[in-house]
């Protein structure tokens, strides 16, 4: 089998906008989350922003293509470097405001103006502007650049990659889905190097209103594991990584963070937002995972748990990790630091678990008091011996994400 390494990472978040500086933040138990109110419309609600406002998904993977070409070593252009990148939003933010432009147009007077109108309150609300008002938004001129496969092609663009493009949506296991794609690809010899990883801008209108209606919303912060937990926090940002084949890193001697031995994919097929009670499926992807990285469960030094702070999720992985593995093993969660970002959150959590490997420091699980369950639960980084770790990511439709790393 062939073996694949990691030889690049970049990383921006709430915490930071490099590794090193998320990294640094993170074992100093900072937060990256505060109160904000981005949209005046909605109520202000802890957030992990990068900056004071909502960040857009092409600027941020731009940043994030730039700093892992550099810190590979590699100059583009590389033609033949597969190109695997997820989002979970990928451009939603900008179909919103297209949407908005296109639905609703402010008179001076404050009525609002459409073709088709009807009638409210005695007066006529429009819902569609006349043609050429919301065509000559800039947005429309390049709608095609917003189609969500865009960003990975967008990035493809950027650093001249010819061959294999794929742009994974798999909801919360996105980023682990697509570095588990990017490995098989060069294991079957399909390419060297792969740059592969996952950007997310989801602050949004529509995404912070679908989780309140959802009642997953934290109203104070994110406290995953804890006695006193109150939902997920909303968080942007992503990780980018390149991969390649050992051979390959060690002829142009690049340097190595570490191992990918292996990943598990599975589903629930059970319900659109609510895990399966007893994590069958995530119990499978786990021994999947294991399994194909030649791996048991007492040769685990690590897991990077999903760890949401939200009621159920945390309880049934914590049962999971009870089920599976000896009571010992250090667990912790990035996200009472970083938020949930959604379909890049896997790659943030892999990020930390290659720079827990490199440093033989452990993360703690930023936001933790009172630990609701008998875990190892990290309160505070702590230097240990770390050869193996597993990064977990559960998403909305039950879908399971396993990564197995090694130094």
């Amino acid at each position: 089998m062939v073996e694949v390494v990691v030889t690049g990472i970049s990383l921006v978040s709430a915490l930071g906008k490099s590794l090193a500086d998320s990294w640094q933040q993170l074992l100093a138990g900072k937060s990256g989350i505060h109160i904000y109110q981005p949209f005046l419309e909605l109520e202000p609600h802890p957030l992990g922003l990068i900056d004071k406002q909502p960040a857009q998904v092409r600027v941020l993977t731009q940043q994030l293509v730039a700093s892992v070409l550099q810190d590979a070593g590699l100059v583009s252009p590389v033609p033949n470097c597969g190109v695997v990148i997820g989002s979970s939003r990928s451009h939603q933010a900008a179909w919103e405001e297209m949407a908005k432009w296109m639905y609703l147009e402010v008179e001076s007077g404050g009525s609002v103006r459409s073709r088709g109108s009807m009638r409210s309150r005695g007066s006529e609300i429009n819902i569609f502007p006349p043609y050429p008002s919301y065509s000559s938004h800039p947005a429309y001129s390049c709608w095609l650049d917003t189609l969500p496969h865009m960003n990975a092609i967008a990035a493809a663009r950027q650093i001249g990659a010819t061959g294999i493009v794929l742009a994974p949506m798999a909801a919360c296991a996105t980023s682990i889905w697509a570095i588990a794609q990017a490995t098989f690809l060069i294991q079957s010899g399909q390419c060297q190097q792969v740059m592969t990883g996952g950007t997310e801008a989801a602050i949004t209108p529509l995404t912070l209103t679908g989780f309140q209606n959802m009642g997953a919303l934290a109203k104070t912060g994110s406290y995953p594991f804890d006695l006193h937990r109150e939902g997920l926090v909303l968080g942007e940002g992503g990780a980018m990584f390149i991969l390649e084949s050992a051979e390959s890193a060690k002829q142009r001697q690049a340097k190595v963070y570490g191992k990918i031995l292996g990943f598990g994919l599975t589903t629930d097929a059970y319900h659109p937002n609510t895990p399966e009670p007893e994590g069958k499926s995530a119990i499978a992807a786990i021994k999947q995972c294991l399994e194909r990285s030649h791996l048991t469960p007492k040769d685990i030094d690590y897991i990077h748990a999903h760890g949401t702070a939200t009621q159920i999720n945390d309880q049934i992985e914590s049962k999971l990790i009870q089920n599976l593995f000896p009571q010992s093993v250090p667990v912790s969660s990035t996200k009472g630091a970083t938020g949930h970002t959604i379909g890049a959150s896997g790659a943030l959590g892999v990020a930390f678990c290659l720079m827990a490997l490199q440093q033989q420091i452990l993360p703690p699980c930023t936001g933790l008091k009172q630990p609701e369950f008998d875990l190892n639960l990290v309160k505070e980084a702590r230097k240990t011996k770390v050869q193996r770790v597993l990064c977990f990511s559960f998403g909305f439709g039950g879908q399971n994400a396993v990564l197995a790393l090694e130094k």
